[in-house]
């Protein structure tokens, strides 16, 4: 009798061991905002990005770098948005689980646009800055593939404006409904006694998407029309999804440094009246759209903050990104 009890305790031991919740690291904001809905009371996603933080550009901390290889998954852009992230990741173990986001199953990709001041960079920049920018072979590379549904291959492209994925992707509130999917079903695999939970979870998550979503449609409904140009080209999901009119973007998807015929088309397009606001980013200097609206009649808008650096991370901050930036771009467009 003792030695049937010591089994059924051993057995109960066992079975409370295994039924750990997964140990979840993210890398930006949105995507953090999404696994915590999901989650909910059962854990706390790990988020690497810190406020005020490049996503493009980021270095972790030791502590960041433990708390990623100690982590049963990973859930990410992908390699087109934080390659810091995946030179970090071909380094860590094999235990952890990597779930690209912009891979996945249903996901919506756009690939970056040419607009006019980028060919007028591309014929005039070597008179303008005496050299042309170089974009070696040796940055392209394949991304890892994932072991869970929704991952594929990436190659890494540096050279964003000229061509390639935009991974600014969360910023289409359709690619957030399917990655809590996607999410949940992840969570479910490694965590199979919670399935339930995550699966309710992803549910209120994706009625919270289509409530800012609705609010976000109809902020912007009136102003559709209204020309706009914003400090780097991350916004085209958000301008596609609410049939924005986009004029232009001063700095390439990378955020990197505008080249001076860049700026100088733009600036030309603005005093024709090709734009009724410029707006700036936080984390950025305004003093070049400043410059650009100098003798114009456009006006410079409140900052943008496409990937929620300056919001207060957790569950609620997907909706509040979606709904602050109509609101901001509002504003400025109608004349506020």
């Amino acid at each position: 009798m003792r030695y049937t009890i010591s089994l059924a305790m051993a057995s109960l031991a066992a079975t409370t061991a295994v039924a750990e919740v997964p140990r979840v690291v993210t890398d930006i904001p949105p995507v953090h905002s999404l696994v915590a809905q999901v989650m909910g009371d059962l854990g706390a996603p790990v988020l690497l990005l810190e406020p005020g933080a490049d996503e493009h550009s980021f270095q972790l901390r030791p502590s960041q770098a433990a708390a990623l290889n100690d982590a049963s998954v990973v859930f990410w852009i992908g390699p087109d948005l934080t390659p810091w992230l995946e030179r970090a990741l071909e380094t860590a173990p094999d235990t952890v689980g990597r779930v690209a986001l912009l891979g996945a199953g249903g996901s919506a990709t756009r690939d970056y646009a040419t607009d006019e001041a980028e060919h007028a960079e591309g014929e005039g920049a070597e008179h303008a800055e005496g050299e042309a920018q170089d974009h070696d072979a040796e940055h392209d590379h394949e991304a890892e593939a994932g072991a869970a549904e929704g991952t594929h291959d990436h190659e890494e492209e540096h050279d964003h404006a000229h061509g390639g994925v935009d991974p600014h992707a969360w910023l289409a509130p359709a690619n957030a409904t399917v990655w809590v999917g996607v999410i949940a079903a992840e969570l479910a695999r490694l965590d199979p006694e919670n399935a339930a939970t995550y699966a309710a979870n992803a549910a209120t998550a994706t009625a919270v998407i289509a409530a800012a979503d609705a609010k976000t449609r109809a902020t912007l409904a009136p102003l559709a029309d209204r020309p706009f140009v914003v400090f780097h080209d991350a916004y085209g999901y958000f301008v596609d999804s609410y049939g924005l009119t986009l004029a232009g973007a001063v700095a390439e998807g990378d955020a990197a440094d505008p080249g001076a015929a860049r700026v100088a088309a733009l600036r030309d397009m603005v005093a024709a009246g090709g734009a009724v606001c410029l707006f700036p980013e936080a984390q950025h200097d305004p003093a070049l759209l400043a410059q650009m609206t100098e003798g114009t009649v456009a006006r410079i808008g409140g900052a943008l903050d496409p990937v929620g650096s300056t919001l207060e991370p957790g569950p609620q901050m997907y909706g509040a990104l979606l709904t602050g930036m109509a609101a901001t771009i509002a504003t400025c467009l109608a004349g506020g």
